[in-house]
């Protein structure tokens, strides 16, 4: 008797969004979780989800610096596990907060801390499950002329540089070139800082969902939902990324 051998559907990081996920524009960053300059930015990210909220959808590309991180890369792969799960976002904030201690037994812990319940979380990292879509990631950077992290993008259009000026404004530019299509985004008030902090620390991600996930971490996250997996494909370890780092 034959058996049907089904394969499960992995969430693709470019398939998880934080903010409005119908938003026009996207600001979109290859990053890695070591680099003390990506969790500068992301701090940055977080000011400017708010300041656009319900305006822009942001988007993290892996791109592992493995070259003088070699923890980014199981790193990267946690969190595409963890996305599995619908809490991207919640253990995304938990890997800057503790870039420091990327091992594979605290990544383990991490994953417990962003309210995954997933058993194989460990044999899937181990056996690089998620290695692929790191790959991917990585893959695709380089193929834009990525050479350095961070580096961002705004409707595909590369920031000079990382910094809350300058990807401001290609966001504004960005929301220019709507209005002159006839389209006029709202730009909601700021926030201030105190209480964009306690929106991140509190807002979570519901376990369970439909067709797409919504929630406010640090504003709106969405992803795909995946289907119910039978059996998972293996993937092999990715190559490691002989780039370097911005100063």
């Amino acid at each position: 008797m034959a058996f049907k051998k089904e394969v499960v559907e992995i969430i693709e990081p470019r398939d998880i969004f934080v903010g409005n996920v119908k938003a026009e524009i996207t600001l979109e960053e290859f990053g890695e979780y070591e680099s003390e300059v990506c969790a500068n930015a992301n701090e940055i990210v977080k000011k400017l989800l708010v300041e656009y909220d319900g305006v822009i959808r942001f988007n993290f590309r892996h791109f592992p610096l493995t070259n003088i991180h070699q923890r980014s890369l199981k790193a990267g792969e946690a969190a595409v596990a963890t996305g599995q799960d619908g809490k991207f976002w919640e253990m995304h904030n938990i890997l800057f907060a503790n870039r420091k201690n990327l091992g594979t037994t605290s990544l383990k812990l991490y994953s417990k801390e962003a309210g995954v319940q997933n058993k194989r979380f460990l044999d899937d990292l181990v056996n690089a499950t998620y290695g692929w879509q790191v790959q991917g990631d990585l893959r695709e950077g380089l193929n834009r002329g990525v050479t350095t992290v961070p580096t961002f993008f705004v409707n595909g259009e590369r920031v000079g540089k990382p910094t809350y000026e300058d990807i401001k404004k290609e966001i504004e530019d960005a929301i220019k070139n709507l209005k002159k299509k006839g389209k006029a985004p709202k730009v909601a008030p700021v926030i201030e800082e105190e209480e964009v902090e306690e929106i991140i620390v509190v807002a979570k991600v519901p376990a369970k969902s439909a067709v797409k996930v919504a929630s406010k971490i640090p504003v709106k996250a969405a992803v795909k939902t995946p289907a119910k997996p039978v059996a998972k494909a293996a993937s092999k370890t990715p190559a490691k990324a002989a780039t370097k780092q911005r100063a």
